[in-house]
């Protein structure tokens, strides 16, 4: 993975502390599971040992991925415009067709969570309300048609 990751600070501090508590507690925590686990005896059928191995590996794997993240890292500053929609932008929107207000903040594709109300730029919606001003309506095409949505509020 060569590509730059687009990230907020906030972002890069958050990988940064995982990466530390990942490489220092969890790396003990799992070391002294198979230690233990060895003392058991016989390593053939020992699922606790197995179970370490295969958790060590997962760790080791998570902990390169979160180091090239931010080794690939592209720091962007966060838009503090609230004229325009932008990334970091905190964007209140109107469904045209239900009268829902929706609450959305635009980030990187790597701290993207919907659930959350964090959207990335580079999703439908996000590329949609990406440039808008308050006032404007504006339309993306969805599976189930086209949906329309009004910028209330930009913060």
């Amino acid at each position: 993975m060569s590509d730059r990751v687009v990230m907020t600070a906030e972002a890069q501090k958050a990988l940064q502390d995982e990466l530390e508590q990942l490489e220092t507690v969890a790396r003990k925590e799992i070391a002294e599971r198979i230690k233990t686990a060895r003392e058991w005896g016989d390593l053939k059928e020992n699922s606790e040992y197995h179970d370490a191995k295969n958790d060590q590996a997962h760790l080791e794997t998570k902990i390169l991925r979160i180091r090239e993240q931010l080794l690939n890292a592209d720091v962007r500053e966060v838009t503090t415009s609230t004229d325009v929609v932008g990334f970091g932008s905190k964007v209140e929107v109107e469904d045209a067709k239900s009268g829902k207000t929706l609450s959305y903040t635009l980030v990187s594709p790597s701290e993207a969570a919907p659930a959350e109300g964090k959207l990335s730029m580079d999703s439908p919606v996000g590329k949609a309300l990406s440039g808008a001003k308050v006032g404007e309506t504006v339309k993306l095409e969805t599976p189930r048609g086209v949906k329309e949505l009004k910028i209330v509020a930009i913060g």
